[in-house]
């Protein structure tokens, strides 16, 4: 659990960790306004094309080789930022250590899905979600840190080595459970794979609520900012209280479904918790039509969103992969892309249509979560 949470944490600290640190970038590399943000973009773009390699390559050969090969392309990619002198570059490595960091984001799910039955990967994946709630808080102020001390290179230099770590600690003690029916390994046959798992109703619902409900978290995550910062007059460093007890929520809930799973199926705790976004979202959409927007329908509202996180995300993964044991590292990579996909989506319809009100963020975060509750009426 100690090298799945590390790996669970390598996304968020690879994009999140060098937040504080664009302006250096930017002048240092003498980039124009929003140019830095394509290093961002590149990353996702890689991390979404590798994730659908990864998955088949791992029902293949196991867990271990596709995920130490990952691992050390994301180490060489990080390794090489550090010396970069233009834009070309940046990018370039960038979209190199996403295609290698995804790796661990891909494998977790599966290496779980290996050992444990369903109502143990939700407990398990609960545990997780302490780390996935807390890496994107700890990482700004991390690599902020990190950046006034030694440059934003050294930030680079840090994520680097916590990829050596990562590495290491996989190559030493991660105890391969190699597939026993790996089935059709050509590429027809990965694709067959990829078709049947996107034709799966049962599957795909699973999978579509599960990546509306973290669509409608990275609404929040893009949006907040702008509601709680130049609406509400929020100062930048109060906004990461509010950030911090948003994330201590997913973590709390994380932790209550785990508890709640001694007693009950994760269908029975999936279910209600769909109803949490649209609720959320519902506050956001009475606040958007207010003359005056108030902060006591924002924040249970925002609360409300993101806390379903540590219902949702648990519960769908382990009842979606419970049955894909030979093409579980496949499943997990529909599931991984499909989250980051719905998140990529939501940042750029927030972009598109934000018109400094709450509006946009709102009605997103409303949308996704009723979205959910249609689509989750058949688990």
């Amino acid at each position: 659990m100690i090298l799945l949470g590390s790996l669970a944490a390598i996304a968020p600290l690879s994009t999140d960790m060098y937040l504080p640190a664009f302006g250096a970038i930017r002048q240092e590399l003498d980039l124009a306004a929003g140019q830095v943000e394509l290093s961002f973009s590149s990353y996702f773009i890689g991390m979404l094309l590798g994730m659908l390699c990864y998955g088949p390559l791992s029902d293949v050969l196991g867990r271990k080789r596709p995920l130490l090969a990952g691992l050390a392309l994301y180490v060489l990619a990080g390794a090489a930022i550090t010396q970069v002198e233009h834009l070309a570059g940046l990018i370039g490595w960038r979209f190199l250590q996403g295609l290698g960091g995804c790796a661990g984001a891909v494998l977790t799910f599966a290496i779980i899905r290996d050992r444990c039955d369903m109502r143990q990967s939700a407990q398990n994946i609960s545990l997780l979600i302490l780390i996935m709630g807390a890496a994107p808080v700890v990482a700004p102020l991390l690599g902020g840190w990190v950046q006034a001390l030694a440059g934003w290179r050294s930030v680079f230099v840090s994520l680097t080595l916590f990829g050596v770590l990562c590495f290491t600690y996989a190559l030493v003690f991660l105890q391969d459970v190699p597939s026993q029916h790996p089935g059709d390994t050509s590429l027809a046959g990965v694709l067959r794979d990829y078709g049947e798992l996107l034709a799966s109703g049962r599957f795909m619902t699973l999978a579509l609520t599960q990546a509306l409900v973290m669509g409608a978290m990275f609404a929040y995550i893009v949006g907040s900012p702008f509601v709680l910062m130049d609406i509400h007059g929020i100062s930048v460093s109060h906004f990461g209280y509010f950030f911090g007890a948003n994330a201590i929520g997913v973590m709390l809930a994380g932790q209550l479904n785990r508890a709640l799973l001694r007693r009950l199926d994760p269908t029975r705790i999936l279910r209600p918790a769909l109803w949490l976004p649209l609720l959320g979202g519902a506050l956001l959409v009475i606040d958007a039509q207010l003359a005056a927007s108030t902060l006591w329908l924002v924040l249970p509202g925002f609360f409300l969103a993101v806390c379903s996180v540590g219902f949702v995300n648990p519960n769908a993964t382990a009842l979606a992969m419970a049955e894909q044991g030979r093409r579980a590292g496949k499943a997990s990579a529909i599931l991984n892309s499909g989250v980051f996909g719905f998140g990529m989506l939501a940042g750029v319809l927030l972009n598109l249509f934000y018109s400094g009100g709450v509006a946009p963020v709102a009605w997103l975060i409303f949308a996704a979560g009723l979205l959910a509750v249609l689509i989750g009426r058949r688990v």
